[in-house]
């Protein structure tokens, strides 16, 4: 990079923005405190007035602008009068709409002009239906505010003397982008106002398909060079940092900025260009945590793009992430996806597959515990004497029984307006409806967590009780109870000799499959989640790799005791589809054999095999070209996800202890990358350890 955006880079690492924000917060309380309001007339209010409070900031050498300086979003009601209107249903998780993806392409080759205009034909059209028309005012009134406040980032840039910036601006987000640098300022505006809103989780989608046209006509008729091109994407890049402390996430950096790259278009064909292979190469060179890139592949993805993803990976990033088009959009469509809409499919936060524009889809409403399943019914099956066929009928049994208890509330969720949002996406403009009333696709999504040592526990009562019967089950339920502290020898025996995932154990990944399949089975039978959409089962953990086994406050989910695969009370399951915390496979190839026989066609939530490699694997271009016919393995034995880490457990040891000297160590936690140094103690404890065994 050079000597500006470095710059630019710098100040966002040091965090010099904040010198921006407004402080103290304006109290805006009493000025919103009006009972007469609908919950949508606020939603836009609150965004006219974010928009009103926000205060021009423009550098000398930006070129993209938008700096917050509004430092939180007022809240919609009191917690009180919250409580009421929402009494009797669920609010998921913060309560905003959240995890889903704009139609970014269609806004732009619109404009928000343009989206007003189809705003006003609709309020004549729906004359006579008044909700529509409360609706359509009030996506009207974000739109305005939002022109407003882009009008005063063109007044400060007149001011300034900054008349590329005030042509510019004076044209987008008003107006369709006519170049690519117009297109990044008009998605940086129209995407940070979704925050600004207060929604959060918000991707940016298929960003090399529907982006590529304005660099392609840049590029042709000489107005941009590829250099150019590049150095206005990593600009792009680093102001997506900017903001981002301000995004609420389990940890800091857990806030959803996403996008994906690769894969085929809406018509089947190769969507990989220029644009593709720009983004791997910025990401790799500006090293920042946001954006959070994807990378679509099949069986037939080129080797150099696959090498050009390795170097990204070889930095630390923990992305690129992989999805498999070939396994991913057949199990959308035989789930009820159109053919187009599935190969337009992207990721939300973490790594569930959506459709921008299209999807109202709530991708993660909670996990099941398949440890405590596991664990419950081998409990209960050998106090009371029974088979392992009963033992397993009794863990399909308490998966059903987890799922549906995840799901009851659902049943009840509500979803508050969003009027701004409603704007970005097909068809809420054209029928007058806000999308909390639901898109063309209103799934949920659920977490089956910690199958490894769920499928690892199974496999160890079968062996060792039912065909070895080297165990007794008095002995092995004593050991659970007292969490092995008084018998090492039985639970070294079940660490060290128990069959387990990756290790070439037909056992083993017999019960993993029986776990997917069950959890597949209780999702098909809840046939209608309340909103017209089913229930999607996955293979992630999120945090819940940590919290069912230690506990967090407020969680649904048991905490999980000792375990009959000679795990301990409170130590951590592994993430998403990995080994269990200590296990040594039997090599990569093993680790892919045993996951590439789930079902993906019925476990399509998403949620990747995650492989922790020695930073050491990288070290040279030959070791690249071999990281990336690894990717290509995985994708030919069927996998539907991946994601690599290249990690230094020596390095990790070290920031823990001196963290100030390790400010912008980047690291990947689950579905996201953050800094290593500003995550929670649990977090930071978990990855060295996952380091340590790689």
């Amino acid at each position: 990079m050079n000597e500006r955006l470095n710059n630019l880079r710098s100040r966002v690492f040091n965090k010099e923005y904040k010198q921006y924000r407004q402080s103290p917060m304006p109290d805006l309380s009493a000025e919103l405190d009006i009972p007469h309001l609908s919950w949508m007339e606020l939603s836009s209010k609150i965004t006219q007035k974010m928009c009103e409070l926000e205060q021009a900031v423009i550098l000398p050498d930006e070129r993209i602008v938008f700096t917050r300086t509004v430092p939180s979003v007022v809240p919609f009601y009191s917690q009180a009068i919250s409580k009421k209107l929402s009494d009797g249903y669920i609010l998921h998780e913060l309560g905003p709409i959240s995890n889903i993806c704009a139609d970014w392409g269609m806004v732009l080759s619109q404009g928000l002009i343009g989206r007003r205009d189809i705003a006003l034909a609709s309020r004549e059209r729906l004359a006579e239906d008044h909700d529509a028309i409360a609706f359509l005012d009030n996506a009207i009134e974000t739109i305005d505010a939002v022109l407003d406040l882009v009008k005063k980032y063109s007044s400060a840039a007149e001011v300034l003397g900054r008349h590329d910036l005030v042509e510019m601006l004076n044209h987008v987000p008003a107006h369709p982008p006519r170049t690519f640098h117009e297109a990044l300022q008009a998605l940086r505006i129209l995407h940070a106002m979704v925050w600004l809103s207060g929604n959060y989780h918000v991707g940016l989608g298929r960003f090399d398909q529907y982006m590529w046209p304005y660099l392609k006509a840049d590029l042709e008729c000489g107005r941009l060079t590829v250099n150019q091109a590049e150095e206005l994407l990593a600009e792009f890049f680093i102001s997506l940092n900017k903001d981002s402390d301000l995004y609420p996430g389990v940890q800091q950096g857990d806030n959803g900025q996403t996008l994906i790259v690769g894969g085929v278009t809406s018509e089947g064909l190769d969507g990989c260009n220029e644009l593709t292979q720009m983004v791997l190469r910025v990401g790799r060179d500006v090293s920042m945590i946001d954006p959070k890139i994807n990378l679509r592949i099949s069986a037939q993805t080129d080797l150099e793009l696959l090498s050009l993803a390795t170097e990204l990976t070889r930095k630390g990033l923990g992305f690129p992430q992989y999805s498999n088009d070939d396994v991913v959009i057949p199990a959308l469509v035989a789930h009820g996806y159109d053919l187009e809409d599935a190969r337009n499919y992207t990721v939300a936060a973490c790594w569930e597959f959506i459709i921008p524009g299209k999807g109202m889809e709530v991708v993660n409403i909670g996990a099941v515990s398949l440890p405590y399943a596991v664990d419950q019914t081998i409990r209960k099956g050998l106090q009371s004497g029974e088979d392992f066929h009963n033992i397993q009928q009794r863990v399909k049994d308490e998966i059903q029984s987890q799922v549906e208890t995840v799901v009851e509330p659902y049943r009840h969720l509500f979803l508050p307006p969003a009027p701004y949002y409603s704007v970005l996406m097909d068809g809420c403009l054209e029928s007058g409806r806000d999308l909390s009333y639901g898109l063309k696709y209103n799934n949920f999504g659920i977490h089956g967590s910690g199958s490894s040592s769920a499928a690892e526990a199974l496999a160890a009562v079968k062996q060792f009780i039912f065909i070895e019967k080297s165990i007794s089950p008095k002995h092995l339920l004593s050991g659970l109870d007292d969490n092995f502290s008084q018998d090492k020898d039985l639970q070294q025996k079940l660490l060290n000799r128990g069959p387990k995932i990756a290790c070439n154990s037909d056992l083993a990944d017999e019960m993993l499959i029986f776990l997917f399949d069950a959890l597949a089975d209780a999702c098909e039978r809840i046939n209608d989640n309340s909103r017209g959409g089913i229930l999607r089962p996955g293979t992630g953990s999120a945090m819940y790799y940590l919290w069912l086994a230690q506990g967090h406050n407020g969680m649904r989910e048991p905490v999980v005791a000792a375990t009959a695969d000679g795990r301990r009370h409170g130590d951590p399951f592994s993430a998403n589809l990995s080994p269990s915390p200590g296990v040594v496979t039997d090599g990569l190839f093993s680790l892919f054999k045993s996951y590439s026989k789930i079902n993906y066609h019925r476990i399509y939530n998403g949620g990747p095999i995650t492989i922790e490699l020695s930073d050491a694997v990288f070290r040279n271009e030959e070791s690249i070209q071999k990281v990336a016919m690894l990717i290509r393995i995985f994708a030919h034995l069927g996998c539907q996800q991946l994601q690599l880490n290249s990690i230094n457990a020596a390095a990790l040891q070290e920031a823990k202890l001196h963290p100030e000297l390790h400010r912008n160590l980047i690291v990947r936690v689950w579905g996201w990358s953050g800094y290593f140094c500003e995550l929670a103690p649990e977090y930071q404890d978990h990855i060295i350890k996952r380091a340590l065994y790689t």
